[in-house]
This record gives structure tokens, C-alpha cells and sequence, in this order.
């Protein structure tokens, strides 16, 4: 079969996936979905924010453990609220290479290179399992926000979400297109023009279903299974756009935009703390009115980044143990804890019922690369990790989590218990072993 055969529908041509017919040796499709429920729990909520190039890991480890351990240098920074968070250590993925593709293997723990004859291969990341648990409930199902839009590249993605095929969820990084996709209301004339792209999308979906059934009886068993992967997707889609048409009279909330800093630039040095404040504030701001429950924040693209004065982060990295650089890099780590506590701090002030935002909100903040203290290797072992929030869901804090790198549980544990957590009913996530000890 012709790499170039598509299905043809209302005028639009869609692009199949790879099939084995298409290819002169035979090859092997896999799939990265799990299994998931809808959740059990009243309104969980997941944020993940994500610093990238590591840190400067010998002032971030904490030199003990447990729940009297004492704070390390660099999360000093945090001292006000060490109550709030657990410091987990010697976690990291197992089926990761390492270098620059941290923030791709982050939220799924997958093995880019593990699937035969591709060159890039990632699975769905533990926030789209949350969000599909809730897209009914809320106008989107997850948000991705990150300092450059769009999707990027293989291995140096703009984002940390990805879905059950692996393809990456693109991002926004402007303030003030994000503020009016949230709270900016549609006049008649944008409801309109909405609700005829929705039918056009019901149309196309709607034959290429039907093109497909005489497509089936032409496919072997392996080619078959890809193609019911592909056409799940395309099940999706259809029930994406019907809840958007769902929401569409459904008014948004009102937000003022006085004061948000909406027009802040992530390149530029001076703007560089205030665009994450805001972009925090918008993240808070979509929590408090239930536009999303899921976020994910990749506040650097991997090889690229800025410290609070625009240094370069990335450069720094490249340390090979230079005292003067590492010295840099601390700061930078001291930097990005500040914008976290006040974003914590932030959830923590807001009442929710008898108790607080934060107790309902499950904050992951880290990297997915460690740095190290010698040549600047760039490791996926003893990743930097803290979570916040989270109690009102059974998280335990103000601990410090040790675990021997070399012998570590996978951080897809940490990730699958969040999803129990949740209210997801599923005990497999990625190359997860189990749930994390220590951590409930």
C-alpha cells in the first residue's frame, strides 16, 4: 500500500498512520495507552511545573532524611513552608537515555528509542490520563503553558503533555492569548464561526468512518490493531468536539485582567520573573473558577532557559564542576523556588470549603535531568523532585524521601499514585513497580 494513501473526506485529505502494508519488511505497532476510570474524588487537581538543564544537585539533596531532615542549602528557600512539601531523591526513569529529553520522558517514563524501526517513540504522560478522567466536567480538559509555543522538536518538545498515541499536546506561552481563551467572552459572530467548524469536523469524522470499514478488509491482524489505535483517536476527537459544543453558550468566567501583567514576554530578562508570576496567577485563576483541573508548565524548553536576571541556563549546565558555575546555577534553583512558594502560598490563603485550595491541589515541581557534580553529564538517575499540596487526597509532607539511585523505584511510581489519588482506578502506569512508599 501507497504511504500516500489517505482518506479522502468533505474536501480535506487525513494522513494515515504508518501501517505494516505500507512498509516493504513487517514491522511491530505498540501502543502507550493505559487504562483508566473516572475519578472517585470531589475536584482533585494537578499541576506540573517543570525547570529544566537540572540543578545544582550537591545544595539541593538534603544530607538526611525523614521527617526531621534538614533543609539543604538551596531549598532553604522554602524554609516558611517546609510542611507543605516531601523532597523525594534517587528516583529517575529506567527506560530514559538521559541528555535533553527529560522534558519528554518527565510525565511518561518512556523509552524514546524503544520501539523497533522508529526513531521517537513516547506514551501518553499521567496528566492526560487525569484529564480524560474530567473532561466532562470541565470547559478544558488540561492546559499545557510553557515559555515557547507549539509542540517544538523530538526530544526538545515545548510541552510535557502527550496522548495515548504519544504525540505532543502543543503550548501556549503568552499571557494574554491564554487570559482570552480562558475569560474573554465569544460575541455571536465567534459562537457562529465555532459551531461551523465543529459540524465541518462532525462531517469529515463522519466519512472517514465510513471509508474506513472498506479499509479493514484489506489490512492484516498487525495493521488492523494500528488502525483501531488510529480510529480510537478519531472516536476521540469526536467526542472532544461534542463537548466543546456542549460548552459553547456556556459563559466564561468573568476575570478582570487590572494588574495581571498580561503582556510580559518569557525571552526577555527584565520581564523573565514577572511572566512566570502571571502565568502562575492565570494556572490559580483557572483552578479557582473549575475552567481546567489539569495543568502542565514546562517553565524552560531542555538546552534553553533563564535565570531570574536572564542568565543562561542551559550554558551553566555544561558546569564540568567549575565552582563559579555551580554557584550560578544555585541561584537559579533559589530563583525558580521562589515563584513556586508564592504560588503555593497562593493556594494555600484561598479557602475552599473547610479547608484550602492547596489540600486539593497535587503540585509536582523538578526536572527531568540531573546536572550532576563532576563533568555536567546530564543523568536521568536522582532526579530533582518535590510535591506539594495534596493532604485532603492522603499525601503525606514535611518529609524527605531518600531512595539509593542505583536501586531506585521508578518515578513512574510517584506518578501512578498520584493517579490513585486522583480517584483513578488503575495500578499500572508506565514501567511503574507500584506506589511509592512513604508518600500516603
Amino acid at each position: 500500500m501507497n504511504r500516500r494513501f489517505v482518506l479522502r473526506a468533505t474536501g480535506a485529505s487525513l494522513l494515515l498512520p504508518l501501517l505494516d502494508a505500507m512498509l516493504p519488511r513487517r514491522g511491530t505497532a505498540q501502543s502507550g495507552f493505559q487504562p483508566w476510570a473516572k475519578s472517585g474524588a470531589k475536584h482533585p487537581r494537578l499541576i506540573c511545573c517543570y525547570i529544566p538543564n537540572g540543578v545544582n544537585i550537591a545544595q539541593w539533596v538534603p544530607t538526611d532524611a525523614g521527617t526531621g531532615y534538614t533543609l539543604s542549602p538551596t531549598l532553604s528557600a522554602l524554609a516558611s513552608m517546609r510542611d507543605e512539601f516531601t523532597v523525594l531523591s534517587g528516583l529517575g526513569h529506567p527506560g530514559s537515555e538521559g541528555g535533553h529529553s527529560g522534558a519528554d520522558t518527565w510525565l511518561t517514563g518512556a523509552n524514546l528509542k524503544g520501539r523497533p524501526g522508529a526513531d521517537y517513540a513516547n506514551s501518553i504522560s499521567v496528566d492526560q490520563l487525569l484529564a480524560a478522567a474530567h473532561a466532562k466536567a470541565t470547559r478544558y480538559p488540561s492546559l499545557q503553558l510553557s515559555d515557547l509555543s507549539g509542540t517544538g522538536s523530538a526530544g526538545h518538545s515545548h510541552t510535557l503533555s502527550f496522548d495515548r498515541n504519544g504525540t505532543p499536546l502543543p503550548s501556549e506561552n503568552s499571557p494574554r492569548r491564554l487570559f482570552e481563551r480562558l475569560f474573554v467572552p465569544e460575541n455571536a459572530a465567534d459562537r457562529a464561526a465555532a459551531l461551523r467548524r465543529y459540524t465541518q469536523r462532525r462531517s469529515i469524522l463522519d466519512d472517514i468512518a465510513a471509508e474506513a470499514k472498506a479499509l479493514d478488509k484489506k489490512l492484516g491482524i498487525d495493521d488492523k490493531r494500528k488502525l483501531d489505535e488510529y480510529f480510537s483517536s478519531v472516536r476521540e476527537t469526536e467526542q472532544q468536539v461534542g463537548r466543546l459544543q456542549g460548552w459553547i453558550d456556556v459563559p466564561k468566567p468573568k476575570v478582570p485582567e487590572t494588574g495581571l501583567g498580561l503582556n510580559m514576554q518569557p525571552a526577555n530578562a527584565h520581564d523573565r520573573p514577572m511572566w512566570l508570576d502571571v502565568m502562575l496567577q492565570l494556572s490559580y485563576l483557572s483552578f479557582v473558577t473549575d475552567t481546567t483541573r489539569v495543568i502542565t508548565f514546562e517553565w524552560s524548553r531542555e538546552a534553553g532557559g533563564f535565570g531570574g536576571g536572564g542568565e543562561n541556563h542551559h550554558e551553566l549546565s555544561h558546569h564540568d564542576g567549575s565552582p563559579d558555575k555551580l554557584k550560578k546555577l544555585a541561584e537559579i534553583d533559589t530563583f525558580h523556588l521562589s515563584r513556586l512558594e508564592r504560588f503555593v502560598k497562593l493556594l494555600a490563603a484561598t479557602a475552599e470549603g473547610e479547608s484550602r485550595m492547596l489540600d486539593r491541589t497535587m503540585i509536582v515541581y523538578g526536572s527531568g535531568m540531573n546536572s550532576g557534580t563532576g563533568t555536567g553529564d546530564h543523568s536521568p538517575k536522582n532526579l530533582p523532585l518535590l510535591l506539594a499540596g495534596g493532604k485532603a487526597l492522603g499525601l503525606k509532607h514535611g518529609q524527605h524521601l531518600a531512595f539509593d539511585q542505583e536501586r531506585h523505584p521508578p518515578l513512574a511510581n510517584v506518578l501512578l499514585t498520584l493517579l490513585q489519588k486522583s480517584g483513578i482506578e488503575t495500578d499500572k502506569f508506565s514501567d511503574a513497580t507500584g506506589t511509592l512508599a512513604g508518600l500516603t
